[in-house]
């Protein structure tokens, strides 16, 4: 407005014809303009990123199971597109919720574990002295990215990058409900100790209150297009749901389930009642036929909680916090009506990292020159199906977890996966492709392409300046399972 008001003013100094006739052609493009960026921000679409935690990659019956029950996920696959090979940037929930927001992988940021993480004090080897505790505020998360082309930002549910001074709506988010700087909620019946932002009512289980939240978001009138970032915490511990749902999945209980918890199965189909409500109202609001839904978890599904054990992801290999793929692959959908063709299918690998870049590019924004992004964009194969043109994927994590990891690198180079122990232990090379469940160690009979793939792990490390254990010096062979959660050192 300051710069036509300018114009108009230097215009008056002119014959009054002229002034006429050139003030009616400035408002006449000022308008135009503005009609045209009106009807842009109407024809970009609403994106809707739904992300679980802890939903293991076969814990979905289209990805496998056949004790839980998930129709309406199941939908969103067969109507979109189904990934096999997709990764969370970590096997642990913070670091691939990092990536998600930034499009960088862990290692790049500094945030390689769960915030606070676990101090095992007597291993032999100690993390990195990290140097974040949080998402710092420099980095651009998909939030500021979006809101620069007119997006309305929402974020719902855990958050898990640092407390109040870092929430969501200090990184970019115009509303937020539920965040949390804890990475559960406590209890899924109110109230639930660790969501604090978000009312409720004796009886009122978790995953439907929030669901409501977002239900009431879809309802508002809304003259922007709108990025929702829905952050369930299920089925992450504790493990609970209703009573009806488990005394269901009881009854069904057979000897050849390999999934075999009732409740566990009670809150994943919890889950997928609600992904049913937000799906039917953005029918009922004539919203879907303009919004991409993207569904994903942040780390494999818990292998070694509960009695019965919370969940399996056999054919792959141990889950959440360990080394192998059933901590590292997860579900991933995405559904767009008219754009992505339905009942696709997709075995190419990708990852948390690639969520920004693609939707960076969808809404027709140029990657800056000093963006140091590592994802790709995945729009040429989600509309097109064409092949990405990536040489590797890589993991860092210099931690131990008691789901069964001590300090590792990871490569995954075409079929071949190559886990690096960082304290000695013999590396380990499988062909995932044809051994899915990392049984057989190719280390010793493929000696060129495990060098190959550690040459370039290695190199990759350094590009990224990622953080190396040390040696421990109170190291004590009688003491390693000990551990207790780090106390938090910085809180900015």
């Amino acid at each position: 407005m300051y710069q036509r008001t300018t114009k108009l003013n230097r215009i008056k100094k002119l014959h009054p014809v002229i002034v006429g006739i050139i003030t009616t052609l400035v408002l006449g493009v000022c308008q135009v303009s503005e009609a045209q960026n009106t009807q842009a921000k109407s024809s970009a679409p609403n994106i809707l990123f739904i992300l679980t935690d802890d939903l293991g990659w076969k814990d979905l019956s289209s990805y496998g199971s056949t004790f839980y029950e998930t129709p309406n996920i199941d939908k969103l696959a067969t109507q979109g597109m189904r990934f096999t090979d997709a990764y969370a940037a970590a096997g642990v929930c913070s670091p691939t919720r990092a990536a998600i927001l930034t499009g960088k992988t862990p290692a790049r940021l500094h945030i390689t574990d769960f915030l606070s993480g676990l101090d095992y004090p007597h291993v032999a080897l100690s993390p990195p002295d990290w140097t974040r505790w949080y998402l710092p505020h420099e980095e651009v998360t998909l939030a500021e990215m979006l809101k620069k082309v007119g997006y309305e930002t929402f974020y719902f549910g855990k958050w898990h990058l640092g407390g109040k001074e870092h929430f969501p709506v200090t990184q970019g988010f115009d509303h937020s409900v539920a965040e949390t700087k804890s990475g559960w909620p406590g209890s899924y019946f109110y109230p639930w100790p660790t969501v604090k932002t978000m009312a409720g009512k004796k009886g009122d289980y978790l995953t439907d209150r929030l669901t409501d939240e977002v239900i009431k978001s879809l309802e508002r009138p809304h003259d922007n297009p709108f990025f929702i970032h829905l952050s369930f915490f299920s089925p992450h511990r504790p493990t609970q749901a209703r009573e009806e749902l488990v005394k269901k999945y009881e009854a069904k209980l057979r000897p050849e389930h390999i999934q075999r918890n009732p409740t566990n199965a009670g809150m994943i189909e919890i889950l997928d009642e609600n992904i049913g409500r937000i799906m039917k109202s953005l029918n009922e609001l004539k919203l879907a036929d303009n919004t991409l839904v993207i569904f994903a978890s942040d780390n494999g599904g818990v292998h070694y909680a509960d009695r019965p054990q919370k969940t399996n992801n056999a054919p792959l290999r141990d889950g959440k916090g360990a080394v192998y793929e059933g901590a590292y692959r997860v579900p991933l959908i995405f559904w767009w009506p008219g754009k992505i063709p339905a009942g696709t299918e997709t075995s190419e690998p990708v990852s948390s990292i690639d969520f920004f870049p693609t939707l960076q590019a969808m809404t027709g924004q140029k990657q800056p020159e000093d963006q140091e992004l590592d994802g790709i964009n995945l729009l040429p194969l989600l509309l097109k199906q064409q092949p990405l043109k990536r040489e590797a994927l890589y993991w860092h994590y210099p931690h131990y977890h008691h789901g069964g990891a001590s300090p590792h690198g990871i490569i995954r180079k075409g079929k071949y996966r190559l886990i690096e122990h960082f304290d000695g232990t013999q590396a380990e090379l499988y062909d995932i492709e044809n051994d899915i469940g990392e049984t057989v160690n190719l280390i010793f009979s493929m000696p060129e392409k495990t060098k190959e793939l550690l040459s370039d792990l290695r190199q990759w490390r350094k590009e990224v300046g990622a953080q190396m254990p040390t040696l421990n010096p109170n190291y004590d062979p009688n003491r390693i399972h000990e551990w207790k959660f780090f106390l938090e050192k910085k809180t900015k």
